[in-house]
């Protein structure tokens, strides 16, 4: 199994296991927003939406500019290739199970029916 760098893939899937996190990662994508425009659309306060700006900010997954009184949000450079890379090398593994999982019930009812006909 291929090694990846663990902090750094635990804060990817840290900051995405959280529903709001990935909204404000689906609304990021379709326009640059405000802390206070992110948390008007999500009906939370300022500092909730700070924190969890952060914990985005945190993993390389959002980047922020303040400008004034105004911090602007933007998706971050990061375009998620080893976490994907990670999820991919469990997906072929699953897969494998699943493949020969179904080896054994075609043998299985191959057998049924065998054993069905001689009665």
């Amino acid at each position: 199994m291929v090694q990846y760098k663990s902090a750094h893939l635990d804060a990817s899937f840290a900051a995405l296991s959280d529903a709001t996190r990935r909204g404000v990662l689906q609304q990021l994508g379709r326009a640059d927003a405000s802390i206070t425009d992110l948390a008007g659309k999500f009906c939370m306060t300022l500092t909730g939406m700070k924190k969890h700006v952060g914990v985005l900010e945190q993993a390389g997954l959002v980047t922020t500019e303040k400008v004034g009184r105004v911090r602007t949000c933007r998706l971050g450079l990061r375009r998620l290739e080893e976490e994907a890379k990670w999820i991919e090398s469990y997906r072929q593994l699953w897969e494998a199970r699943f493949d020969e999982l179904d080896k054994v019930v075609e043998e299985l009812k191959r057998k049924e029916r065998v054993s069905g006909r001689r009665k």
